[in-house]
């Protein structure tokens, strides 16, 4: 059940230790979670369209799967009870079987058929001994190392049973997924709509990559960054461009978007500039809480909702932007999208190879380099300058070195926690 954001405005202190002024990530995260409600339109879509949409209803399998005894290898099928454990085993050759062709006889004691894998395991045989393990002569075969009775068959409904279920709502589709859907007969999947994301950048300063550069201009990147992580979460884009600033056009900017979007995304303007009109337009349209958070980089940060369209209001700076979308707007969206529990982010600890300066009270995110060493252990080394606008950082890592606010400086060969980033959004 999510919260209202109205009560806690009004009521703030139902979240212990709120402070909007300097908020702990993980205090951030969890007040995001309370007002987050997934859409609920739906969709059927073929399973090749599926791929990374999130499942609205569960699916169980309307077979078993394997669907009949198979082998689980090229070799020869017989009675498990005609093997000597003493002496060797020899055994007629009656016929072979291949995968999709049933045979037509049933086996007696002291036959067997060649069978290939996948073959139907012919009637009256029970076991699969490899073909590498026998000595065949003429019609005839002999070995001496039994196979286990029932050895190297794949038993119907040994991976699925009929009306177990396969995959669970709120899935996100994945490759192996279609696959397994196809192996069941399934063509088609129900799955939540897409969700629709706008996104904006603010600012005079910015401008266009189509255009040249003048004195104290730069290129808008933040919206290509956005682009491309909103483009890995599957969700629909809607691309507003670069906004001046401008009071009006920030507010019917604002306004279009909240209309036409589940969410809206800005970056700029959320600081404490003497042009940061946002504030203001976010207070007369919206419910927003404004956030310092206790981090770097990406200390101001802005959630709420303008009517009925959530709002992250991310920092202007490029790096700031891209860690604050993987620390908060990311998992906040798969939430939206019908994952009720997204994957958490992993973190594991590695060795980072060189000395570290970080002020304690606050969690810094700095980007790392994570690599094996020659000893084949996993080592981790800064990307160099962290500043928030240096976005070559971004491209040159994989990975977050996360430390949080109790860590101040750190000696070379110092344990710290890293959080990949390949394969995130």
């Amino acid at each position: 059940m999510t919260t209202s954001l109205t009560d806690f405005i009004s009521n703030p202190s139902c979240m212990d230790d709120y402070d909007p002024n300097s908020m702990p990530v993980n205090k951030a995260r969890e007040l995001i979670k309370q007002f987050l409600s997934p859409v609920f339109e739906t969709e059927s879509v073929s399973i090749r369209e599926s791929l990374e949409r999130i499942l609205a209803h569960e699916i169980s399998s309307p077979s078993n799967v394997p669907n009949y005894d198979n082998s689980a290898m090229d070799g020869f099928a017989f009675k498990a009870e005609d093997m000597k454990l003493e002496n060797h085993t020899v055994l007629k050759v009656i016929g072979t079987t291949f995968a999709g062709k049933a045979f037509a006889g049933e086996i007696k004691s002291g036959e067997c058929i060649r069978i290939m894998t996948g073959g139907i395991m012919p009637k009256g045989a029970d076991t699969v001994i490899m073909q590498e393990k026998v000595k065949m002569e003429n019609d005839v075969i002999t070995f001496a190392e039994a196979p286990q009775p029932k050895a190297n068959v794949r038993y119907a409904g040994e991976d699925l049973k009929i009306g177990q279920m396969v995959l669970t709502k709120g899935h996100k589709m994945r490759p192996a997924d279609l696959g397994l859907l196809a192996s069941l007969g399934i063509t088609e999947v129900c799955v939540y709509r897409r969700l629709k994301v706008a996104i904006f950048s603010t600012g005079d300063e910015l401008v266009s990559i189509h255009k040249s550069l003048k004195t104290g201009q730069v290129y808008d990147s933040n919206r290509y960054s956005l682009y491309g992580m909103l483009t890995k979460l599957d969700a629909e884009i809607i691309d507003l461009g670069t906004i001046a600033d401008m009071p009006e056009l920030l507010e019917s900017t604002l306004l279009k978007a909240s209309q036409q979007a589940d969410v809206v995304i800005t970056s700029g303007g959320v600081s404490v500039g003497e042009a940061d009109y946002m504030k203001l337009l976010l207070s007369k349209h919206g419910q927003i809480v404004f956030w310092k958070i206790a981090m770097k980089p990406g200390r101001p940060l802005a959630y709420g909702k303008i009517g009925g369209a959530h709002f992250f209001g991310l920092p202007g700076n490029p790096v700031a932007v891209m860690v604050t979308f993987y620390q908060f707007v990311r998992e906040a969206l798969l939430i939206l999208m019908g994952q009720p529990n997204p994957v958490a982010l992993p973190i594991f600890n590695v060795t980072c190879t060189e000395s570290i300066k970080k002020q304690a009270g606050r969690t810094e995110f700095q980007r790392g380099i994570l690599f094996a060493d020659t000893d084949g252990s996993w080592k981790v080394r800064p990307t160099g300058a962290q500043g928030s606008a240096i976005l070559s950082s971004m491209s040159l890592a994989n990975c977050f070195i996360v430390l949080n606010e109790s860590i101040g400086n750190l000696e070379a060969g110092t344990k710290v926690q890293v959080q990949v980033l390949d394969g995130l959004v």
